[in-house]
């Protein structure tokens, strides 16, 4: 490869595959979705770089391989190897649940809530209400999964009148074509979400290709929108309910349409398509979706990357991208395995001196079989020799566990992570600990990079209930919600539980973060402001019952009361008299 041709990018990773050569090329066998005149030729790498990983997923890297020229690919052997460690990277890093928070709402059950607590506490039942009707643990899964296998996933949020609230659906990353501007550094002005739809011969429709497009634009002069809660709107001036002391000129634009593939020349691309031949989708409530006013001023798109992106770059890496070489190794020898392996079960045997058994009809010697029960007569000098390959097997199974425990290494998932640790070699849970450091150091940089994009979700999520007028949703500012996982390995409970006991005791920690604190352990506790109001209710019911206790005693009669008071003296001078003759 000369030094002009070699390519530096997020996807460099895959230029050791020859197959990677055939993205775009007309007549490629393995891409040929890529040869579409309305592909944008910059996004090809990218496209490809989808369908490579998620033949790993399915076991289908070699048939891939094949369809890119390499014919011997087909006797590659795929067990699976690529989606275990896509699927363990997945469990470590959602842990075994998610829990949506608002910062302050832990102390809306005090005797004295903090300002805004009451605030925070309502929006964070309301928002975990929407997450159970909108199965969110489910689309975490789906765009999570996603992003470990590919690198990126897209989650998008729409408004829906009917169900009044609003839905989330997660998109494939290759139907997401972000148009990046001059001074777009963190979030495009305009999204293209695309894909091709193929023919329907019975129903009549032709190929064809559509496009969603989330766009900000100014507002249009004369439009200005309708009143909203907490502000109001003029001519091209709106005041959304989220900002109310600040009037924008700024909102964004829905359209949704299909072309003909016939229809596109070379050269209109995805952002160029041709407007006069479009066939824009229409609502249930008859109106066009040609750029429709939304009524908000974001785009309702939410990219998830898998790992923190370089400096000027957009996507994420995926959990394959820097041990796909050694899992094309892996695949290599277990193929080379199963070929030693059938000549250990089944061995070479050599004859010398053997007598042949003929065959009836046509007077030739028949082919010895190597099978149970098989006598083969020998002369007085004959003899068998069986090629004996077994430690050659021996070996390529020595290597497949060399090349698992690189992979281990390598991905930072860790032999201890991927369950391939034997336990009788960890001689301690410190060692253990130890052991886990890499992949502590994984999820935590995983973590990190959806950290900000689950805030900006539940953000757009508050801000269209307010722009929809949802029913507890006023005006006023957006508070910040963050989605907090699971502890991701397993945890030392009772170590907590001692710890948390003993420092709470000692007054140096609250109870709501000695709460917190049983709650990330992984103890049974479903709200943590709850479970505060609970322990302080029941400590006051017991402090309540003490007082009751106590004034009882003192209501008892006079007699009653010198008696106890009597027997008590007597109880305590015999004990001296005791002391004084035993001394």
């Amino acid at each position: 490869m000369g030094l002009r041709q070699l390519v530096i990018d997020a996807w460099s990773w895959l230029n050791y595959k020859p197959v990677m050569a055939e993205a775009g090329r007309p007549g490629s066998r393995a891409f040929p979705e890529l040869a579409k005149t309305w592909v944008p030729p910059h996004e090809l790498r990218r496209l490809a770089a989808y369908k490579v990983l998620a033949s790993y997923d399915n076991n289908q890297a070699g048939q891939l391989a094949a369809a890119g020229g390499d014919a011997s690919a087909l006797e590659r052997r795929e067990l699976g190897d690529a989606a275990k460690l896509v699927d363990t990277a997945l469990g470590y890093l959602l842990g075994s649940e998610q829990t949506i928070t608002v910062e302050g709402a832990d102390h809306a059950d005090e005797e004295t809530p903090q300002p805004g607590a009451v605030e925070a506490a309502a929006v964070q039942d309301r928002l975990r209400k929407w997450a159970d009707k909108e199965l969110l643990t489910f689309r975490i899964q789906q765009a999570e999964r996603a992003a470990v296998l590919l690198g990126d996933s897209v989650m998008v949020l729409a408004w829906n009148p009917a169900k009044q609230r609003p839905t989330l659906r997660v998109y494939d990353p290759g139907f997401f074509f972000p148009q990046w501007g001059d001074e777009d550094e963190d979030f495009p002005s305009r999204v293209h979400l695309a894909w091709e739809l193929p023919a329907d011969d019975e129903a009549g429709l032709k190929a064809r290709v559509r496009r969603v497009t989330y766009e900000l634009g100014p507002i249009a002069e004369g439009v200005g929108g309708e009143d909203v809660e907490g502000g109001g709107s003029t001519a091209g001036i709106r005041t959304y309910p989220w900002e109310p002391g600040r009037a924008s000129n700024v909102t964004c634009y829905l359209t949704d349409a299909e072309w003909l593939l016939e229809d596109l020349k070379n050269g209109e691309t995805l952002d160029q398509l041709p407007m006069d031949k479009a066939a824009y989708r229409v609502r249930p409530d008859g109106t066009e979706l040609n750029r429709l006013d939304l009524m908000i001023d974001f785009v309702p798109v939410v990219h998830i990357a898998n790992t923190i992106p370089d400096g000027g770059e957009h996507w994420g890496r995926s959990i394959l991208a820097r041990v796909l070489q050694a899992l094309d190794e892996l695949a290599a020898t277990d193929s080379d395995s199963s070929a030693a392996s059938a000549t250990t079960g089944t061995p070479i045997i050599g004859l010398a001196g053997a007598r042949l058994p003929v065959d009836r009809a046509t007077g030739k010697p028949q082919e010895l079989q190597v099978k149970a029960g098989a006598v083969w007569q020998l002369g007085e000098t004959g003899r068998m020799d069986a090629l004996d390959t077994s430690p050659q097997l021996a070996e390529l199974r020595a290597r497949v566990d060399h090349l698992l425990e690189r992979i281990a290494a390598n991905s930072r998932v860790t032999a201890a992570g991927l369950g391939t640790l034997d336990a009788t070699e960890v001689p301690s849970g410190y060692a253990l600990k130890l052991a886990l450091g890499p992949l502590d150091a994984l999820v935590g940089m995983m973590r990190l990079a959806r950290e900000h994009k689950y805030r900006l979700l539940f953000k757009m999520v508050q801000r269209l209930y307010q722009a929809g007028r949802g029913e507890g949703w006023s005006s006023g500012e957006t508070l910040p919600a963050r989605l907090a996982w699971a502890p991701h390995t397993p945890t030392d409970r009772a170590a907590v539980l001692e710890e948390v006991v003993t420092a709470y005791g000692a007054g140096v920690l609250s109870l709501e973060t000695a709460v917190t604190m049983l709650l990330e352990a992984g103890y049974p506790i479903k709200d943590a402001s709850q479970e505060v109001a609970r322990i302080r209710a029941k400590a006051e019911e017991e402090a309540a019952a003490r007082v009751e206790e106590a004034a009882s005693r003192r209501r008892k009669p006079d007699g009653e009361g010198d008696r106890e008071m009597g027997e008590g003296v007597t109880e305590q001078d015999t004990g001296r008299a005791s002391g004084s003759v035993g001394g």
